[in-house]
């Protein structure tokens, strides 16, 4: 039996990721409920009264992938799925039809359940499958070599149907095109971030607060009592807010409860305490660092890399040449 593979996104973000380690897959429209269309052009339509408010480039494009989701993939077919925190694609097999469950996941009742056999590296992916991977749709096919890719690091490390013209669509189509250039760039942008080494990385949390306007003293190597980097408006800290910055550069391992509170515990009156963790944070983490005494911000890997290319016109010479970026046009509609 022929099998095709697919990536089905955890929603923005991928913040639905664990609902869908739990053993799904599955599609927003929730205001649509259970559907009835015997047709791509009935959806459509049932989506049109729905979501009026949409332009109908939208609207194609949800019925789209409402309607592949639903009958194009097939039980045997390979499903993958990205956990932007882990930074891994969770490889597996889908195990049902699709089917209308409005409990399992929120707000994304169109459901299938997947059978998850493996998890691949993004690091260890060839740059061609990274790229290809870095679409924001919701639901794509994945090529055969990027599928073979996929299945490498694993191990060790229907036609898409066209939108109806016209100047609303074409326009549609390129917000959604500059969307996905967005995304591929910002996860490019923390393929880089990770090839740093914690000193430069350090420098490059530096090199951030310099762009927002202060001045800072970076911690050599060796003992730093806690403190990697030291900013305030004056770069003496004499003026308010003094900002402490811890940075750890391990994206494998996430920040837990004890070590938040212990950074906490180092702020004093008139500080602001910065923590920097390429590997993210735990639940218990954050928790810990909303009931700190003194204000206290948690910043993982996709929050560094928004900041860069938020304040990357204010970077200074040292800034761009740890993380040499290049501006790209492209037309806003």
């Amino acid at each position: 039996m022929n099998t095709q593979a697919w990536m089905v996104r955890a929603g923005e973000g991928a913040y639905l990721i664990e609902h869908f380690a739990k053993g799904y897959v599955a599609v927003g429209w929730h205001e649509l409920g259970r559907w009835q269309a015997t047709s791509m052009a009935e959806l459509r339509d049932a989506l049109a009264k729905v979501y009026p408010e949409q332009k109908s480039g939208a609207w194609q494009n949800a019925a789209s992938v409402l309607w592949r989701f639903a009958h194009t993939l097939k039980v045997g077919d390979t499903v993958v799925t990205f956990d932007r925190q882990r930074r891994e694609y969770l490889l597996g097999e889908i195990a049902s039809d699709y089917r209308y469950e409005p409990e399992t996941v929120p707000e994304h009742p169109h459901l299938r359940s997947v059978k998850w056999t493996g998890r691949a590296s993004r690091d260890l992916l060839k740059v061609d499958s990274r790229n290809s991977l870095g679409s924001t749709l919701t639901l794509f096919a994945v090529s055969d070599e990027t599928l073979q890719d996929l299945r490498s690091a694993a191990a060790g490390p229907s036609p898409a149907v066209e939108a109806p013209g016209g100047l609303a669509d074409k326009k549609e189509e390129l917000a959604l095109s500059n969307r996905d250039a967005e995304e591929q760039a910002r996860e490019l942008i923390e393929d880089r971030i990770l090839q740093l080494d914690p000193y430069d990385m350090q420098e490059l949390v530096a090199a951030v607060l310099r762009a927002m306007g202060y001045r800072t003293r970076v911690s050599p190597p060796g003992s730093d009592r806690g403190v990697d980097v030291l900013a305030s408006p004056d770069g003496l800290g004499l003026l308010e807010p003094r900002i402490k910055a811890e940075v750890k550069h391990r994206p494998k391992t996430a920040m837990s409860s004890h070590e938040v509170r212990g950074f906490a515990s180092t702020l004093r009156p008139g500080e602001r305490g910065l923590y920097v963790s390429t590997g993210g944070f735990t639940k218990d983490a954050r928790y810990e660092a909303e009931r700190a005494q003194r204000p206290l911000t948690l910043i993982d890997l996709a929050d560094l890399a928004d900041l860069v290319t938020d304040y990357y016109e204010q970077f200074d010479a040292t800034g761009r040449t740890l993380l040499p970026l290049k501006k790209i046009y492209r037309p806003a509609e």
